[in-house]
């Protein structure tokens, strides 16, 4: 089929989306050239500008190359489609010494062990599959469970690897996001070194205020970046009723914005799943190991749109490669261990305990505070330093809440995850002390 015949699309997303779906199906193969930039116009009805944004997509995300006098052409191994896995066609009995890979029998990860087992791992050698058949099976099952589309599967290093993989693989600096306020201080800090702009997304108890995401999208945002359960820095979880609002918004909207839905605390979170991954054309839903099973376990897993999955991949190839499968083993062994199955559901019913606890005993002196899941509690406070810094006299340390807020009230979020019984009211008087004794001084 002509080339002119494949591409469509009236803006350059959607121009650089028809490109790179041709290359994903076989329709463009690498080498193939592309019309150049006023022809492609022409034979689509758009501004010439429009085109070249196209090209210019298309090159920053490694799928295409320019070449000289050759015009622009697919990329002998394009970055963002697995065809970029394409190598030697070696005929058999041909001696293969094509691949640059190590000897496997001289690796000393062939004689490692794994710790669950006690079996030898197959050394990984370069150019082998990036994900390990049974964590993609795992991840698959256990997410079609919880009811979030898994048909494509990436592997990265930790929940917050995977946000940006996701938001590099789909924004540019400049494109606005929308995120919770307040939020993950880690999340925010990404956005601005991304050169990526903040619309605020006020939160409550059961998640981002469905007002303010209307308003976010009337703005223009291109991404929307939302923390299921266990939000941080307030605990907040989504319900039913606010997931159903929030997907009834999101499905109206425009096919390139793109949902980011981070599930950083599965397992120890103490609230169910309502997720809203499906109801937008581009999507991500992250979860992480590394929260439930130690922070050293630096693995999530990603699932999303074809496209977006097929983007993380291409940039994961050109960088990291993949996350290790020593790691990915190590991180099915203990999803699937019935002895780590125990323990993580005894760590939830602490934490569940801990924060009731907590919120209990301050409720009853008078303090409001928030954290319907996860490990953290979040206590509104009338001034943060006098707050923090009364809290520190007395013997106790919580975070200031300025590291998490861009243009909501000051607060201070305290951690419950190690917190004992006998402590509780202790905690609760100095809190209730430092909270309305920063209420007199503001006065």
């Amino acid at each position: 089929m002509p080339v002119q015949h494949i591409l469509a699309g009236s803006g350059a997303a959607a121009i650089a989306a028809s490109v790179e779906d041709a290359i994903s199906r076989g329709a463009l193969a690498p080498g193939d050239a592309l019309p150049p930039v006023r022809e492609l116009a022409a034979q689509l009805g758009v501004n010439a500008n429009t085109a070249a944004a196209a090209y210019r997509l298309l090159r920053d995300r490694g799928a295409v190359e320019t070449a000289g006098r050759r015009g622009t052409r697919v990329r002998d191994r394009p970055a963002t489609t697995p065809r970029s896995l394409l190598g030697l066609d070696v005929p058999a009995g041909v001696r293969d010494l094509s691949t640059g890979n190590p000897d496997p029998a001289l690796l000393p990860t062939a004689d490692a062990r794994s710790p669950q087992s006690g079996s030898r791992p197959t050394p990984l050698l370069y150019g082998q599959p990036a994900m390990s058949p049974e964590l993609v099976a795992y991840t698959r099952a256990a997410l079609r469970v919880d009811g979030v589309p898994a048909d494509h599967v990436a592997v990265t290093s930790g929940a917050l690897d995977g946000i940006e993989r996701a938001l590099v693989a789909n924004l540019r600096p400049g494109d606005r996001v929308a995120v919770e306020d307040p939020g993950w201080a880690n999340l925010l800090d990404l956005l601005a070194a991304l050169g990526l702009s903040v619309e605020s997304l006020r939160v409550d108890d059961d998640g981002p205020l469905v007002s303010d995401l209307a308003r976010t999208l009337d703005r223009g945002v291109r991404a929307v970046v939302v923390t299921t359960r266990a939000q941080n820095p307030t605990g907040a979880a989504l319900t039913a009723d606010r997931a159903a609002a929030l997907r009834s918004l999101l499905a109206g909207r425009a096919e390139d914005l793109l949902l980011v839905e981070d599930d950083h605390c599965a397992g120890i979170a103490g609230a169910p799943l309502h997720p809203l991954a499906g109801s937008t054309n581009r999507w991500a839903f992250v979860r992480s190991a590394s929260k439930a099973y130690g922070p050293d376990l630096r693995l999530a897993v990603l699932v999303g749109d074809q496209r977006t999955v097929e983007r993380v991949h291409g940039r994961l190839r050109l960088g990291p490669g993949w996350v290790s499968h020593l790691l990915q083993d190590l991180a099915v062994s203990m999803w699937s261990d019935e002895a780590s199955t125990r323990l993580i559901r005894r760590a939830e019913e602490r934490y569940t305990d801990n924060r009731a606890r907590l919120r209990a005993a301050l409720a009853a002196r008078g303090v409001t505070a928030y954290g319907r899941s996860g490990l953290n509690v979040w206590v509104p406070v009338s001034d943060e330093t006098v707050a923090i810094t009364r809290l520190l006299n007395a013997g106790w340390a919580a975070a200031p809440g300025t590291r998490f807020r861009i243009h909501t009230s000051p607060g201070m979020r305290i951690t419950i995850a190690d917190l004992t019984t006998d402590e509780t009211d202790s905690l609760a008087d100095a809190v209730a002390e430092a909270v309305h004794g920063a209420g007199r001084r503001s006065v």
